[in-house]
């Protein structure tokens, strides 16, 4: 009987043993770390879709600020790390105790860092016709390419009020103006801008307004509602200007005949509204239909850069202070290469005194990247069409992105797709 109850106490502390062995090695991998700086990452854009996919699990991770190039901190699991090698995403395992260290040393006020958890996968939408256009559109590039779901939606879904169901919006290549992105003098006769055009008078025809510059307006003012509410607004190239344009020519008709059948305002600069606009002021419209431009908020005419020194600088803000924009500044680095676009970048002198100018070429007095809150939510305006196409083109190949997984240029981008998973108390700004 003895022997027994000591073989059974043998056997129980073996077992007792083997579960602290287990403990203490599943211990030493209690986290996976996704580097973000240059030379951790193999592929910084997948990694934005790494984290995406761990919220989709119902799983909080942190994002560590300034920390290596903003990286991830994720509960270690068997799952995350395959997902990880599929999509060949660096990371690294690192222990219940190594965490804590780089909590502790984030937290110190000796060094700007920050820790953000994230905790709800954002919904998002992309404002974009439902028909092939003949130029495509960075932010659902990266999206596909990072594997990060989105919905389309469009005026109809706008003006239906569906837009509360998400979280971000981006604006798609577009113009709120109802001047069919100025394409007239280069274009006017090419059967998509004749299709586009015909389509958007029968849409707006079809939805009870007698213009498409009226219609856009409502889904302009609608976007702005759904901002003001809080909802993440995002927006590239000709969707910034063209967007603050329409909101402050309201009840004013500022297109040409060729646009919308019947003669402008002849008056309609001294009309403009500036109070209505999210990011501009002060600004003056081109009044040549036959100029592809809306107005002297972008610079793309007048600039006088050449390609090869073409850089933005991000600003570094406080991350323990300013977290917002710190969060959409994360990179690898400060250097960020330019692109153009019809819009490509916004006369400083023209911004709003409560914008935060987040990129700038100072040497050019433009800046490329703002953002701005308005009610509950936020907003963000970014220069230029394609990161990694220099000038893009209407009708050019599309970038394929495998070639680019380090873009520092579409990082910003992702930046702004995973803000609104932020926990807010977390913010201080």
């Amino acid at each position: 009987m003895k022997m027994m109850t000591l073989m059974m106490n043998n056997r129980f502390k073996t077992l007792f043993l083997t579960f602290l062995l287990l403990l203490s090695i599943g211990g030493k991998s209690a986290y996976l770390l996704i580097p973000m700086d240059e030379e951790g990452q193999t592929n910084h854009l997948k990694a934005y879709g790494i984290a995406y996919w761990v919220l989709q699990q119902e799983v909080e991770m942190e994002w560590l600020l300034n920390y290596r190039g903003g990286s991830f901190l994720i509960p270690y699991n068997d799952a995350f790390k395959i997902e990880c090698q599929i999509r060949n995403v660096s990371f690294e395992k690192i222990s219940d105790a190594s965490a804590a260290q780089i909590r502790q040393e984030l937290s110190s006020p000796a060094v700007n860092m920050n820790v953000v958890k994230l905790e709800k996968v954002p919904k998002i939408a992309v404002y974009s016709p439902k028909s092939k256009l003949p130029w495509d559109d960075a932010v659902t590039l990266v999206l596909t390419y990072a594997e990060i779901p989105y919905d389309l939606v469009y005026d109809e879904e706008v003006l239906n009020d569906l837009l509360p169901m998400y979280d971000w919006l981006h604006l798609h290549h577009e113009d709120f103006t109802g001047q069919y992105g100025k394409f007239y003098a280069a274009f006017r006769n090419a059967p998509w801008y004749i299709q586009q055009k015909n389509e958007a008078e029968s849409e707006a025809k079809r939805m009870g307004f007698n213009k498409v510059s009226e219609q856009k307006l409502a889904v302009a003012q609608k976007i702005k509602e759904y901002t003001i509410g809080g909802g993440f607004l995002f927006a590239m190239c000709s969707a910034t200007d063209s967007y603050d344009i329409s909101l402050s020519a309201a009840g004013v008709d500022i297109c040409e005949p060729m646009f919308d059948g019947d003669a402008s305002d002849p008056n309609y600069q001294n009309k403009l509204d500036y109070t209505q606009t999210l990011a501009f002021k002060n600004y003056k419209l081109s009044q040549n239909p036959m100029e592809y431009e809306f107005s002297n908020i972008d610079v793309t005419q007048t600039r006088k850069v050449k390609p090869e020194k073409d850089y933005f600088t991000l600003f570094e803000f406080s991350a323990k202070w300013d977290v917002i924009p710190t969060m959409l500044c994360q990179n690898h680095t400060q250097i960020v290469k330019g692109f153009m676009g019809q819009t490509t970048a916004f006369n400083k002198s023209l911004i709003k005194s409560d914008v935060l100018i987040m990129g700038e070429l100072k040497s050019a007095g433009e800046a490329r990247y703002i953002h701005g809150e308005m009610g509950k939510g936020t907003w963000t305006f970014y220069g230029g069409h394609d990161p990694e196409d220099y000038q893009h083109r209407v009708g050019d190949p599309k970038t394929e992105l495998e070639l680019y997984p380090n873009s520092p240029g579409y990082r910003l981008i992702l930046n702004n797709i995973l803000f609104p998973a932020a926990k807010k108390e977390k913010q201080k700004t």
